[in-house]
């Protein structure tokens, strides 16, 4: 699990010297392949998902051993420091990873941030919103959302990461308790009934007779069975266009 970078939580800075620990596990060491154009996730954050693409994040940090940039735990050292320049490098190079992951608009309107540290607690304080407000926002999104321009695939996974951000931030949706009689597999099923007929009522017209396939099966299809038929109909269609 990646470290907590919440900004409540107490937090124990460090000093670091490049010469009491091995090059590999130096938070200021920068590998020769690191440029300032790397992008640290394939997907850009867009504004939806925020949950998982700040795990992401964190996860893509860690590894590069560079959490202490956002986490206060590598701290700034004095101007006249031996390690103050190397730093200032590693910072930028952490703030643009970071800035390489978001979608134009939101890395345009963030160009002017200090440091790492300062970056993340601006996107924290922008999505970083456990309250009905931002539920009743996501639930007014998806409400709205229909499958227009986009493919099966990708109205699939715009959904899906709505989805993903609701249950994140509804807490009273997952339960955690010990059930014996099977209403937690009850309670998960009929979640997934309710995102299959959300699914396909957001779908083009063209798939009317395939969604009423589905919307007929009893019981009715996982996802995963929905998704592979609807991607099966269409290729039909790529193959055979109708009017």
């Amino acid at each position: 699990m990646a470290p907590n970078t919440d900004q409540d939580a107490p937090i124990q800075t460090q000093n670091v010297n490049l010469n009491q620990q091995p090059i590999d596990c130096n938070p200021l060491h920068m590998h020769p392949y690191e440029s300032i154009g790397s992008a640290i996730l394939p997907v850009t954050f867009d504004g939806i998902g925020y949950k998982s693409w700040r795990r992401g994040v964190l996860r893509a940090l860690s590894m590069k051993n560079k959490l202490g940039f956002i986490n206060r735990k590598v701290a700034k050292p004095n101007g006249d420091d031996d390690t103050f320049a190397l730093w200032e490098i590693c910072d930028d190079m952490v703030t643009s990873w970071i800035l390489n992951s978001l979608s134009k608009d939101l890395s345009d309107s963030l160009q002017y941030v200090n440091n790492a540290r300062e970056l993340w607690n601006e996107l924290e304080y922008r999505y970083d919103q456990t309250n009905g407000a931002k539920l009743y926002q996501l639930q007014r999104e998806i409400n709205d959302l229909t499958q227009g321009y986009l493919d099966i695939t990708g109205y699939y996974t715009k959904i899906k990461k709505i989805w993903e951000e609701i249950s994140t931030l509804d807490t009273n949706s997952q339960c955690t308790c010990l059930c014996t009689r099977g209403g937690k597999t009850k309670r998960h099923k009929a979640e997934q009934d309710r995102r299959i007929i959300q699914f396909v009522m957001g779908l083009n017209v063209v798939y009317t007779v395939i969604q009423d396939i589905i919307l007929m099966m009893n019981p009715l299809p996982t996802m995963a069975q929905a998704f592979s038929i609807l991607s099966q109909e269409e290729r039909q269609r790529e193959v055979k266009p109708h009017n």
